[in-house]
């Protein structure tokens, strides 16, 4: 089966950043809200290979894409830490009450 062309995957990683986008947008729930931000991550990943496949850079293209992950995975870990504080702090998990953590 031939590869997928890199116009075909810049309009997928469009699409997955809009759908992020949106999300984060309409959404108030931290929990959707941080998903919301890894999809638009993982759309920024797509287009980083297609643009590395596009220039010949298949190997490079993919240690880029594996350290932005192990860079999303500790972010991940962060974020999803501060999300459980503020639940534990304020037992809600809306966007509107993280106001309160302000220093």
């Amino acid at each position: 089966m031939p590869p997928a062309p890199t116009s075909a995957l810049l309009v997928l990683a469009g699409c997955l950043f809009g759908i992020g986008a949106l999300g984060f947008l309409i959404r108030r729930n931290l929990i959707v809200m941080f998903m919301s931000v890894e999809v638009m991550l993982n759309a920024a990943n797509l287009v980083l290979l297609a643009a590395a496949r596009d220039r010949g850079w298949q190997v490079e293209g993919q240690i880029l894409v594996i350290f932005v992950i192990a860079v999303a995975a500790a972010e991940a870990a962060v974020g999803l830490g501060l999300i459980t504080a503020l639940h534990r702090l304020k037992k809600s998990v809306s966007a509107d009450s993280a106001t309160d953590l302000k220093g």
